[in-house]
């Protein structure tokens, strides 16, 4: 097979793992290599893609932050750990995770929350929620905070 043959095959086989959805750098690099590309066609296949903008490790992050914020609500800590285990660079992650609040997210996760934990008592109300935020990766502050903000909520209406 032609050295031109191999990456147009490689770059074919990463439109269509990128067609799904965004990926890290890393992804495409480990998929191309499973799929039996050696490393130098790999890296030209890379190269390409940045040269297309298809392949932009701080685009990528800023879309998986963007995506787990709107549809499965996760802690700052957590979304840094899926994009660390994506093998996106530390400063990128950085630079995308610096402004989300977990505050804010706990407060609106734990609000769809209520009218599930309408009827229980405070032991039980505490303990439902915060299983279900720290579940999502919030710490013991945030949990307890927002679980007592919800609580005093609840007993003003």
């Amino acid at each position: 097979m032609l050295e031109s043959d191999s990456l147009q095959d490689s770059l074919n086989a990463a439109y269509r793992y990128l067609s799904y959805r965004p990926r890290s750098e890393a992804e495409i690099r480990h998929r191309l290599r499973r799929r039996g590309f050696d490393n130098e066609v790999v890296e030209r296949a890379l190269a390409r893609l940045r040269e297309q903008h298809l392949s932009d490790d701080a685009a990528f992050a800023q879309f998986w932050k963007d995506n787990r914020l709107s549809f499965r609500p996760k802690s700052k800590r957590l979304i840094q750990k899926e994009l660390r285990e994506k093998h996106v660079a530390g400063e990128i992650v950085d630079q995308v995770t610096w402004d989300i609040d977990d505050e804010a997210i706990a407060y609106k996760l734990g609000s769809a929350r209520m009218p599930a934990l309408a009827h229980l008592d405070y032991p039980d109300f505490y303990r439902r929620l915060s299983s279900y935020l720290a579940y999502r990766g919030f710490s013991y502050e945030v949990v307890k905070h927002t679980a007592s903000l919800l609580w005093q909520e609840r007993q003003r209406h």
